[in-house]
């Protein structure tokens, strides 16, 4: 009984949290941790946290007064890696100040009773988990026919009025309510033209996840009540099931009620059934019913990422390029150490060596000067001449002498073949 009061418990008061100057510091802080450009008013954080006591005073004082009104969102269009665009909305950085502040008041209240499956955005949650959940339900309950599904545009598609409702089954608050609103209305702007928001809530709002999850809460608690298993994380979502058929009949529900209930656009293109066997793309990695492994696509982006730093073209030294490498080595790694991949490091970590000797050869630009640092090192005899710039060189015998992997590692390289793989989090 006490579980199922605290479960229906409304919240009619909360508003006066915001008033709290302490709370909305606290809140400043998360958001310049998080960092992120600056909105249509062009204030960057440096700017606004130069005078953060007045800035914090006059939201509090907008706030009480109920004359706050938050500006509209800056347009940002990003590529996909699949091919067109994404936008996102880039608040003010005192309009995330605020959104921050009214997240910390709502995140507690919903997110300990949204569906045990759902992992994205949520606090202590992760990527990782989805996967290790995902590959349980197919490994380990034999639930190897999955239905992969993909939205359109998801943010962009929320309807306003079924956030509200959403969020008024828990929060009655109408000051609250009508904060919310006017996050989701206040307009857009794209080459200083003002666009409204009918829909959707702006991709890069502080609170735009929450508002998300909310919302495709009731799809995951509805597939639960009719007996599907999902796992989801934001708007990517997998239904696991023991049969074809059953697989096709979650797909025909999921579709019923993402698109007549929630008003949202199924992607039919991307959208598919498939059998563990064959592979199942998820958040970035393709599990199948003995390995996982990481998805082509990633490794090619992380390459492109590692080709940028070592241009050989630039003329950064090598223990910079090693400082702007190492951030990046350490995210790709940690992440898909989830995957079967010690091979896949083996041969990436080799080939960023060679990027590294082939960097350094180039900075060196004459053969005297490999020449001088293999005779510093000990080695004796005549040494041909190559070519500095030649990727070819950097296999070379001379370019493996005069940089070693032992000198990389001293230089602080981060090594991928020390990531353990394989390494799933436990879930239940």
């Amino acid at each position: 009984m006490k579980a199922s009061i605290i479960q229906m418990r409304i919240y009619y008061s909360l508003y006066d949290r915001l008033l709290d100057r302490r709370a909305m510091a606290r809140a400043f802080e998360k958001v310049r941790r998080a960092q992120g450009a600056p909105g249509v008013d062009r204030q960057t954080i440096a700017d606004f946290q130069s005078r953060l006591w007045e800035e914090l005073d006059q939201l509090v004082t907008e706030l009480r007064t109920r004359t706050y009104q938050p500006q509209p969102v800056r347009r940002v269009s990003i590529p996909k890696p699949d091919g067109g665009e994404r936008h996102l909305g880039i608040p003010a950085v005192r309009d995330r100040v605020v959104q921050q502040l009214l997240l910390d008041i709502l995140q507690p209240i919903f997110d300990p009773h949204f569906h045990p499956s759902s992992y994205g955005y949520r606090p202590g949650r992760s990527c990782q988990q989805a996967v290790a959940k995902a590959t349980m339900f197919i490994r380990q309950y034999g639930r190897v026919h999955v239905v992969d599904m993909d939205l359109s545009k998801c943010f962009d598609r929320l309807d306003h009025d079924l956030i509200l409702a959403s969020i008024r089954r828990r929060v009655t608050d109408g000051s609250i309510l009508n904060l919310i609103q006017m996050f989701l209305t206040s307009g857009v702007m794209v080459d200083g033209n003002w666009q409204a928001t009918e829909t959707g809530s702006p991709q890069g709002g502080v609170i735009s996840p929450l508002i998300s999850n909310v919302y495709l809460d009731a799809f995951d608690q509805e597939m639960k009540r009719r007996g599907h298993r999902l796992v989801r994380y934001a708007d990517d979502i997998l239904i696991v099931c023991r049969s074809q058929s059953a697989a096709h009949a979650a797909l025909l529900a999921a579709t019923t009620i993402l698109e007549g209930d929630l008003k949202l656009t199924v992607n039919r293109e991307k959208t598919h059934q498939t059998h563990a066997a064959r592979g199942v793309k998820f958040l970035g990695v393709e599990i199948s019913l003995t390995w996982t492994r990481i998805q082509s696509k990633k490794i090619a982006a992380f390459k492109d990422k590692v080709l940028q730093i070592t241009r050989r073209n630039s003329p950064v030294n090598l223990e910079q390029v090693i400082a702007d490498l190492n951030p990046v080595l350490r995210g790709f790694s940690n992440y898909f150490r989830m995957a079967n991949c010690k091979g896949v490091f083996g041969e990436l970590a080799g080939w960023i060596r060679r990027r590294l000797r082939a960097k350094q050869l180039s900075l060196w630009k004459k053969p005297g000067r490999l020449h001088r640092r293999l005779r510093q090192l000990g080695y004796r005899g005549e040494f041909v001449a190559m070519r500095m710039r030649s990727w070819r060189s950097s296999v070379s015998h001379l370019a493996s002498w005069a940089i070693p992997n032992g000198w990389l590692s001293e230089l602080g390289l981060f090594d991928l073949t020390s990531v353990p793989t394989g390494v799933l989090p436990q879930v239940t």
